[in-house]
């Protein structure tokens, strides 16, 4: 994206001349033509590339140059977070395997594997240095209160994702424990008050934005109140140089737009902060009414407390990295101002402001807020209003709220779109407008206005970042949107393709009956020869002559049954013994007669 930012911008400022003509290669102190003139023919774009790159006094470079490290430093605060969460995984990774991969066996060695632990656990924590003794003594007692020494053998036969699991839980549980003894003030050795340097940095970074954001606007509205002067008086915009003065109305807009982005991000960061404080003190006093004055307390109720404690103060050192990267980003922004001086002093602004009232992007809203669009006026045109609009202020405006006809018909004057005006709708876009006036001109013939834009775009490269135009330049997507390429139509430059080559396009030529062998000529003209003194006999047999085709026909066998032996049966007489006399008798003792009745076997 840059190098196409840039040769857009090479294009647009230095269009070829003719042979003879002659380009100047820089320009003095003064702002006059520089004394060494070279033809066009013999320079290079290289050369000019350089020579465009040193120049010191182009607003129009500055802002490219801003755009273009805006772009590749600032990222949202989602991706930032997960890529510095990122950055230190990898870095503690060499210190994790040292651990996940250690077959301790002897004393020392578990020794040497604990301190490595302990290490560990202050690194990823980030409370205290791990050449602190202090520090180190006192992770070292909060690690044992929780896992011993002993243990080092039944951490060593876990599995490798299973060691990196319990690190991760012993390092918040160890600093859940270091923050609640510094809350007591019984320990705390390296540990930073992040609450309090956030609500002292906040506010400082924010007054320090603000300030910077104030004098970016005055200075804007200074020049556009020059610019619209120049408009209504022609004579006047050849003596100013209205182009160069554009260019530094640019490049203020653009640096407003990422300190109002930066600024946004610190207030996210501020609220977020003070949300995380009272959850921090609310997690301390609710540690403080479990543990009391318990001499044992069972680690279920407290490791989760623990361990919540730890997640906020990982996100407390989140939001100061955030913060400082912020705060560097603004510093870095400052210098693509320097160039403001230089063309436009203080002395200069005054004499062209002599007798022009400057007025804010606020005063410009006002004066046009009892305006409206007449709806009867368009037929066929869509206008959005904000009690007829749900989400009216979510909609996202083209040119970033800029009007588009004041841009289009005044070659470039930039002014803020009034959205109480009405909103067009045109295309599944939406435009604001800076008077009714104006808004009734471009709905004339909005593709024409359009074209104006995208062709003031070519000529001055910024304004493709300055209005988000990257929809009409489709090989421009920021470096923050590259993977989010859905949003713009990419040009197919790579595709797949296959293609198929025939053995033989052509009817083939070969001659078969070739040989380039003399000797399987001279084989091949003896067997010619010798057959032409050959006849052919053919004979027949008497088994074959007249032979014709014989059939036979098989009956089906049929369903046939023999029995070879019949079936008997025997049965065994069935015992019938009786005893006689069991009743009694007149006698008292009982006579009895056992009487067989069992028949004979023959007899059955």
């Amino acid at each position: 994206m840059c190098r196409n930012l840039l040769r857009q911008y090479f294009q647009a400022s230095c269009s070829p001349c003719s042979q003879n003509s002659y380009s100047h290669c820089g320009q003095e102190e003064g702002g006059g033509q520089s004394a060494m003139c070279v033809p066009v023919e013999s320079v290079t774009f290289y050369q000019l590339c350089v020579t465009r790159l040193l120049d010191s006094k182009n607003p129009s470079l500055d802002t490219i140059k801003m755009q273009v490290y805006f772009d590749m430093n600032y990222t949202n605060r989602e991706e930032f977070l997960e890529e510095h969460h990122r950055v230190l995984e990898s870095r503690l990774g060499s210190v994790c395997r040292e651990i996940t991969d250690n077959r301790a066996c002897g004393r020392e060695e578990l020794e040497s594997l604990y301190r490595k632990v302990v290490s560990y656990v202050l690194l990823r924590s980030g409370l205290g240095s791990p050449t602190d003794i202090k520090v180190v003594r006192e992770a070292t007692a909060a690690l044992q209160s929780v896992f011993p020494q002993a243990e080092l053998g039944t951490f060593l036969t876990l599995s490798k994702k299973d060691k990196e699991c319990q690190l991760k839980e012993l390092t918040m549980i160890v600093t859940g424990i270091r923050l609640f003894n510094r809350d007591c003030g019984k320990g705390g050795e390296g540990i930073d008050d992040l609450p309090s340097i956030l609500h002292e940095a906040i506010p400082v970074t924010t007054q320090h934005i603000d300030s910077q954001l104030q004098i970016a606007q005055e200075q804007a509205y200074r020049y556009t109140a020059i610019l619209e002067k120049a408009v209504q008086n022609p004579l006047l915009s050849k003596e100013l140089q209205p182009c160069m003065l554009k260019e530094a109305l640019y490049n203020l807009r653009q640096y407003e737009i990422f300190l109002q982005i930066i600024l946004s991000d610190i207030i996210t960061c501020a609220r977020e902060v003070e949300m995380m404080t009272k959850q921090l003190g609310a997690q301390l006093e609710q540690l403080k009414m479990t543990v009391k004055s318990k001499i044992a307390v069972p680690t279920s109720q407290v490791f989760p407390i623990f361990i919540a404690l730890s997640s906020l103060w990982t996100s407390f050192q989140d939001e100061t990295v955030l913060l400082s990267v912020l705060s560097n980003l603004t510093t870095h922004l400052e210098p693509f101002l320097g160039a403001h001086d230089l063309l436009f002093p203080e002395k200069v602004l005054q004499e062209l402001l002599d007798g022009l009232t400057v007025k804010t992007d606020v005063c410009r809203l006002k004066e046009h807020i009892e305006e409206r669009v007449h709806l009867v006026d368009f037929r066929k045109l869509e206008w959005l209003f904000p009690e007829t609009t749900a989400n009216f202020d979510k909609l996202l405006i083209q040119y970033r709220g800029f009007c588009a006809y004041t841009f289009a018909a005044t070659d470039g004057l930039i002014l803020p779109g009034n959205p109480a005006i009405g909103i067009l709708k045109y295309k599944e876009k939406y435009y604001t407008f800076n008077n009714k006036d104006a808004a009734y001109s471009f709905s004339e013939n909005p593709e024409k206005y359009i074209d104006l834009i995208k062709e003031k775009a070519r000529k001055n490269a910024e304004l493709i970042q300055l209005l988000e135009l990257h929809h009409h330049f489709e090989t421009l997507i920021p470096y923050s949107q590259m993977k989010d390429v859905d949003k713009h139509i990419k040009p197919i430059t790579k595709c797949d393709s296959s293609t198929q080559t025939d053995t033989h396009i052509l009817p083939p030529t070969i001659v078969r009956s070739y040989e380039w062998n003399e000797w399987e000529l001279r084989r091949k003209a003896i067997k010619m020869a010798n057959l032409r003194q050959k006849v052919t006999h053919s004979v027949q047999t008497d088994l074959s002559h007249m032979r014709r085709d014989n059939i036979s026909q098989v009956y089906p066998l049929k369903n046939a049954s023999t029995q070879s032996m019949r079936e008997g049966s025997t049965r065994v007489p069935k015992p019938q013994i009786y005893i006689a006399g069991l009743r009694g008798g007149q006698t008292k003792v009982t006579h009895g007669v056992k009487i067989n009745l069992t028949r004979a076997i023959d007899e059955t």
